[in-house]
């Protein structure tokens, strides 16, 4: 049997009647440890698509803009040439997240010529047949930021010269994964105690081994024997108070508009009103409401009418103040600023707001993602052994360094020998030319190697 045939849908009404019954079973109950079967994890997964991505605008607005940006950044293969300089690479993005001095801009962009030699091609064209890479990775950034869990799975030959090699890749909806642990397993051992993967769907399943999924995840403190602490916390998970809230208010919002604002009773003032009177006048409601005829809009009645309202105006509810604060509170989970030049409270520029979304939300994923792929994926494919996926962040115009500012430094740096004509080229993105005269440090106006700029200054001293 071929990985084609096993990847399709069993039907558990066939081979597992109560198999729905059964997994809801084991999620509300304490599994013994080390007995094999469905993991515990957070039951809203699902409830975070449905009420938050699918239907919530605060919630869809603000992971759209982040999957669209995500997918925006370009990224290639490299091939490795020097490990330590990849190390020093490695550990300056870190620490400066992408939002570097032009001093750092300057000394990454050697580090990089270092560390990598040739840009290879992707070993694949497309991920699949229905998506392209950006499609791909946009799709990555929903999962991820919705439930905290991305699984990829790698459809590959079992058998032949390619066996292994993906041929297609997907991402699971891991609103509807679930992580099998293996019988008897340790959480503490040194192998993973993962068996595998399972889509659950209605009443069908679908299994996929572990060796063929990338499961990258969010951190979670949520340890226990069941092995909750194998599955990524949702950032929405800490917010989904508000998303209902905002939900609930939004909901409240479009019955008011179509009761016109009033919630009450209309009554007799003075005498109730005979059963006539009332149906007459609840008829004559209807019809005005109905028609939209302006004339319509003008009714009488003989008996002197009053109206109680026992609901609470727009102005004494306050929804939109609701609302205002549950975005805020929804944009702080998901680590993205709405923020901008009108409000005071920022103190910065939209410039400054529009990096600082690349720095702290985009950039550390695409970090988890390329570390993932760098190791359960490239390797895969012969000849790609010793290669990275590099997301470049610093193409995106929200991350370009002044460039006055580093035309300035490097003209400082050049004239007073700190950095040769070669470093400065590859700082302003051209390339090496690799002679020993570009490679030379050299000093003031007059093109003086550092060498020669030390004897003249020697011998004036020696002079006088």
């Amino acid at each position: 049997m071929n990985i084609f045939q096993k990847a399709r849908f069993t039907l558990a009404n066939i081979l597992m009647p109560n198999l729905k019954e059964t997994i809801l079973n084991q999620f509300n109950q304490a599994f013994l440890w080390g007995a094999g079967g469905f993991t515990s994890l957070d039951n809203k997964a699902i409830t975070y698509i449905e009420q938050g991505y699918n239907i919530n605008p605060f919630v869809f607005s603000i992971i759209d803009q982040q999957a669209k940006k995500t997918a925006a950044i370009p990224f290639s293969v490299r091939k490795i040439e020097d490990k330590k300089s990849m190390n020093k690479l490695l550990q300056l993005d870190l620490v400066t997240k992408g939002d570097l001095s032009v001093q750092q801009f300057v000394r990454r962009a050697i580090l990089e010529t270092k560390a990598f030699s040739d840009d290879l091609p992707f070993p694949m064209e497309r991920p699949n047949a229905s998506q392209t890479w950006q499609e791909f990775i946009a799709l990555y950034k929903v999962f991820l930021k919705t439930t905290g869990n991305a699984y990829m799975f790698m459809l590959a030959p079992l058998e032949g010269p390619n066996a292994g090699t993906p041929i297609q890749v997907y991402w699971l909806p891991s609103h509807l994964t679930k992580i099998v642990i293996k019988d008897n397993t340790d959480m503490l051992g040194v192998e993973s105690p993962v068996k595998e993967y399972i889509l659950v769907q209605g009443r069908s399943f679908l299994q996929f081994p572990a060796e063929n999924v990338i499961h990258i995840k969010y951190s979670n403190p949520n340890y226990d024997q069941n092995g909750s602490h194998l599955y990524g916390q949702s950032p929405l998970r800490a917010g989904l108070r508000n998303i209902l809230s905002s939900n609930t208010a939004i909901d409240l919002n479009i019955k008011t508009l179509k009761s016109g604002g009033a919630f009450g009773f209309l009554h007799a003032k003075d005498t109730p009103l005979t059963p006539p009177q009332a149906q007459e006048m609840k008829d004559r409601l209807l019809e005005m409401d109905a028609s939209p005829e302006k004339m319509a809009k003008i009714a009488g009645i003989s008996a002197n009418m009053a109206f109680t309202r026992i609901s609470l105006t727009a102005d004494e509810l306050k929804p939109f103040d609701y609302l205002k604060f549950d975005k805020q509170q929804i944009a702080d989970i998901l680590n993205w600023s709405i923020d901008d030049e009108s409000r005071g409270d920022f103190g910065g520029t939209i410039q400054e707001i529009k990096k600082t979304r690349i720095t702290d939300n985009i950039k550390p994923d695409l970090d988890l993602l390329s570390a993932a792929l760098n190791r359960d994926f490239l390797p895969r494919f012969k000849g790609y052994e010793n290669t990275v996926i590099e997301f470049d962040i610093m193409q995106l115009p929200e991350m370009q360094v002044d460039a006055k500012s580093l035309v300035s430094w490097l003209k400082e740096m050049l004239t007073n020998g700190v950095i040769h004509r070669d470093e400065v080229r590859i700082a302003i993105n051209y390339p090496a030319i690799g002679s020993k005269e570009m490679e030379t440090f050299t000093v003031n106006t007059d093109i003086l190697s550092l060498e020669e700029a030390l004897e003249q200054d020697f011998g004036t001293n020696n002079n006088n």
